[in-house]
């Protein structure tokens, strides 16, 4: 046991360590564990910045690309809208639903992503059904993580485990050799939910939201404005020509932090010469000037402060169709998750509105609104939703942003000036191709997946901007950071050190009980940290091990991402379980529960079939 493999191995804790607390972006860490691998000369620059071109990570980019064109097309919220069609009243039917549904689309975009697009529609059906949406989204989150099983493509995890086996020789799994533990894994997670998860599933009460989601499954910018209760809030002002606030652009006017007023569009009305013009969405370099209509938002005694010192007209109030020229701009809700950067920083000090070119209209915070006045300085929590309000082309921005928030759902008038028929036929064309070709093997994945991403931006199914925006960097770099710990792990012995352990106590009881335990290992590590570093860094512990006791791998290393894809005992633990916190109301007991037992119970069902499967 030389020197260098206990400091990987102490890099190795160093690097759980600072994942589980979260005192570092994933990614920085994934770039520091590249450069300590460098600095140590344990590798070599060009062997530790190898995972930047391994198939793997170019795989999963292209996915991602894959997997926006066909959010960008309308084909995922096409599913979504089927499924709100035929669902019916029934708890348990809608719970079956729900969960095959986004188990489907899992299979062919990101879990995340289907969680998304169906959040909307859950909250939807549950509401058409008289029960509480806490009873259909926890079943939605379970079922976006075992569809991901149903494919090589659906989760990361499956392709670095089919990886390893490449890597020594051995032939990958193919794309539907996950298949077969995916539907058992699909049918036993929603057979559980029907039966003792269904006891354990909250019915939280979330009655005073159930305004909040349109007939079709997605909002509408007229129902945001009465979830969050804004009509009282909208006034509209002419800006007379003594007014200190002509000539001056909005950024000067500053009226956010002045008066505590948001100013949405502007109308100009050049010397109130015939009609206004069309409404437009405010920018902080607009110059007002005299005459202009503004569309403001704010509180009552506020409104009429600003209007005696800047000399403003008062005009009739706004009614609410007539807040927003959906045209041109529209509203949308946002959702901080776990490690985003903006949670404890308040709106004020992150300058939100000069970063993102949207106002932040109003947040709610355990399904209830809070007070606009003090939003400038109030500090984020994990699970608020904000409401912002900007031009479209700024809300497509803001899909892009995937570390700091998750836009939950996107107005049906935006969803409706965004799908094409064309757009979507030929999106889900390629996509079809796309799994054809890997299917049959005609071409090497990567490839496939990689032609897929090109034809997705030649039939501009999506632009190359909201190509690059659809890929999520942190998961990129955190990969490509991971993979070249695990080859320090192998080349330095750690792997095999690690793998004689597993195979010198568990392995004299049998190499099932070497499955149990990679199994739980790789369980809990992806309670707390990324599955897909978990994975890597398992893989290789998992061949070892394999190799030591003299059996065939496969078995260990399908063990590995079964696990790593049935990880949701925390709500931390994946990004589809943080997405349905807050609207289901779920405290971290209820994902404990729900997640132990069922992680038990697929152990014990993988103990028995896949020895079956992938013979020892």
């Amino acid at each position: 046991m030389g020197l260098d493999m206990w400091l990987v191995l102490g890099l190795l804790v160093v690097t759980v360590v600072l994942f589980i607390t979260e005192r570092l972006r994933m990614d920085v860490v994934a770039i520091l564990v590249i450069l300590a691998l460098i600095l140590s000369n344990i590798l070599t620059p060009e062997e530790a910045l190898a995972g930047f071109a391994d198939p793997v990570v170019l795989m999963i980019a292209g996915l991602f690309v894959v997997g926006g064109a066909l959010y960008q097309t309308g084909v995922a919220q096409s599913i979504g809208d089927l499924l709100a069609r035929i669902g019916g009243q029934s708890e348990a039917r809608l719970i079956v639903l729900i969960m095959l549904g986004v188990a489907l689309l899992s299979a062919a975009m990101s879990s995340a992503g289907a969680t998304a697009v169906l959040i909307p529609v859950a909250v939807n059906l549950a509401w058409r059904a008289k029960i509480s949406p806490s009873r259909l989204l926890l079943p939605l989150a379970i079922g976006s993580l075992v569809g991901g099983l149903l494919t090589l493509i659906g989760t990361p995890p499956n392709l670095v485990v089919s990886n390893e086996l490449l890597r020594h020789g051995l032939s990958p799994f193919g794309f539907f050799t996950f298949t077969p533990v995916g539907l058992l894994i699909l049918v036993l997670s929603i057979g559980f939910i029907l039966t003792l998860g269904r006891r354990w599933l909250p019915s939280r009460d979330r009655s005073g939201e159930a305004e909040s989601v349109g007939v079709e499954g997605n909002v509408t910018l007229d129902e945001l404005v009465q979830t969050y209760r804004l009509p009282g809030n909208l006034f509209r002002v002419r800006v007379r020509p003594s007014s200190p606030l002509v000539a001056m652009s909005l950024a000067d006017a500053d009226l956010r932090a002045r008066y505590h007023i948001n100013v949405l569009e502007r109308q100009h009305w050049p010397e109130m010469q015939g009609a206004p013009e069309q409404a437009h969405p405010a920018d902080p370099e607009m110059v007002i000037e005299a005459h202009d209509i503004l569309h403001l938002q704010g509180e009552a005694h506020d409104i009429a402060r600003l209007t005696r010192e800047e000399r403003l007209g008062l005009l009739p109030h706004l009614q609410d169709d007539d807040l927003l020229n959906a045209q041109e701009m529209g509203m949308v809700e946002l959702l901080l998750p776990p490690r985003s950067l903006l949670l404890g920083q308040t709106l004020k000090a992150l300058r939100f509105r000069d970063r993102y070119h949207v106002t932040v209209l109003s947040a709610r915070r355990g399904g209830e609104p809070l007070a606009t006045g003090n939003l400038a300085t109030m500090p984020l929590r994990l699970g608020d939703t904000l409401l912002v309000a900007g031009a479209w082309r700024d809300i497509r921005l803001l899909q892009e942003e995937r570390r700091n928030f998750i836009v939950v759902g996107l107005p049906r008038e935006m969803l409706e000036a965004q799908r094409t028929p064309r757009r979507a036929f030929v999106a889900g064309g390629i996509m079809l191709a796309m799994l054809a070709l890997m299917s049959l093997e005609v071409l090497p994945a990567v490839v496939a997946v990689m032609l897929a991403a090109v034809a997705m931006l030649l039939t501009n199914s999506l632009t190359v901007e909201q190509a690059y925006g659809t890929i999520s960097w942190q998961s990129i770099i955190l990969l490509a950071g991971m993979l070249p710990l695990a080859t320090a792990l192998q080349v330095t012995g750690g792997v095999t050190f690690i793998a004689d352990g597993l195979a010198s106590s568990l392995g004299q009881i049998g190499p099932v009980a070497v499955l149990a335990g990679l199994f739980l290992l790789t369980a809990l590590f992806s309670q707390f940290i990324s599955n897909t570093a978990t994975t890597v860094l398992m893989a290789p512990i998992a061949y070892q091990a394999a190799v030591r006791l003299g059996v065939a791998p496969q078995a260990f290393l399908m063990a590995i991402a079964t696990a790593a894809s049935t990880a949701f005992a925390t709500p931390i633990a994946t990004m589809s379980t943080t997405m349905v916190m807050a609207p289901g109301g779920y405290r971290f007991g209820d994902y404990a529960k729900i997640g132990v037992v069922f992680q038990g119970l697929t152990l014990m069902t993988m103990l028995v079939v896949l020895p079956l499967l992938f013979p020892f």
